[in-house]
């Protein structure tokens, strides 16, 4: 029996953990697949999350502040503290949503909503 691609494809995306990631003040909480982006999660479920560049870490519209759950993000790398130091309202729990991927459950605010 010859596997296709699509087959291979499908199979990993069911084998990927599914994690939860709720969005304050909306008390929205949405599921997704595992190394998904917060914003990748966002604009999957229609969340109003900015990203006026695209998601490629060139502004601070995705910037959401981190309530719980920030060991199950991965690391900020310098480009995205960078851009932070930008960002209107910055905490020390702030992220880029673009730059954030989601590994576990995560609770964010996004600040002026």
């Amino acid at each position: 029996m010859e596997t296709k691609l699509s087959d291979y494809k499908e199979t990993e995306a069911a084998s990927r953990k599914k994690v939860r990631l709720t969005f304050l003040p909306l008390n929205v909480t949405v599921e997704g697949e595992e190394g998904k982006s917060i914003l990748e999660l966002a604009l999957e479920h229609d969340i109003p999350l900015d990203h006026n560049c695209g998601g490629n870490c060139a502004c601070t519209t995705c910037h959401v502040i981190v309530k719980q759950g920030m060991e199950n993000l991965t690391e900020a790398e310098d480009n995205e503290d960078d851009m932070l130091d930008k960002a209107e309202g910055v905490t020390l729990s702030s992220r880029l949503g673009c730059q954030s991927h989601v590994y576990g459950d995560v609770v964010v605010e996004i600040p002026g909503r």
